[in-house]
Formats: structure tokens, C-alpha cells, sequence
């Protein structure tokens, strides 16, 4: 199962990098600076918890690979996909219903750090 975090927060970190030269190269044009300003919060946060989600996979053989750390890695995906997705199609469309969606990206995120901050707890030294 972790080995698949591996991935997952390689997979996350690539497309930062994709997404923040998208944004640099094709995007500057067309949008205004406000909203390539959010959209690079949105780049931004994503590399910070792939990073995030790499960390808590490479960890779990020495933190016990218990339930916590499994919802940590769960978390910070799940918060990437929502605060960092939010921000991307706010920017990119202007709808404002995208808004309400980032700060339950954002809870998830520290839910996954609080979660890896217990799991310590538990582990064996």
C-alpha cells in the first residue's frame, strides 16, 4: 500500500512542475495577474504535500505502517486534489462556486500532518 504513496507523490510532484510551467508559459497571457496568482497558490501547495505524501510513504516501514499513517498519505492526496483542483478551475474559469471548495482541501491537508504528528506516537524506537 505505500509503495503506491511512492508513486502517487512522485506522480503529484511531476505534475506541479507541469502544471507551474503551464501556468509560467501558457497562461500568463491569458490570465490576469490575480488569477495566475491563484493558480500558482494552487502549484505551490501541490509540490509542498506531494513532497508531503513521498515523505509519510518513505516513513511508514519506520513509523509502523499503522492506520494513521495510512491516513495521513490518504489525506494529503485527498487535500491536493481539492485544494490545489479548486484553485486550478477558479482560476482558469472564473466560476466561484470552485471557492468553497479549497478550505476542505485545506482541513484535509492538516488532517494528514496531524495525522502523521500521532503516529509517531505509536511507533516503535
Amino acid at each position: 500500500m505505500f509503495k503506491n504513496y511512492v508513486s502517487i507523490g512522485a506522480i503529484i510532484a511531476l505534475l506541479a512542475v507541469a502544471f507551474g510551467a503551464f501556468g509560467a508559459h501558457s497562461l500568463k497571457d491569458h490570465l490576469s495577474e490575480d488569477d495566475l496568482s491563484v493558480f500558482e497558490t494552487g502549484v505551490r501547495y501541490q509540490m509542498y504535500h506531494g513532497l508531503g505524501v513521498l515523505l509519510v510513504a518513505l516513513l511508514s516501514d519506520r513509523l509502523g505502517n499503522g492506520k494513521l499513517v495510512l491516513w495521513s498519505a490518504r489525506l494529503l492526496t485527498i487535500g491536493v486534489v481539492l485544494f490545489s483542483g479548486s484553485l486550478y478551475a477558479l482560476a482558469m474559469t472564473g466560476i466561484d462556486a470552485f471557492g468553497p471548495i479549497t478550505p476542505i482541501g485545506g482541513v484535509a491537508f492538516l488532517a494528514g500532518w496531524f495525522c502523521l504528528a500521532l503516529s509517531v506516537r505509536g511507533a516503535k524506537r
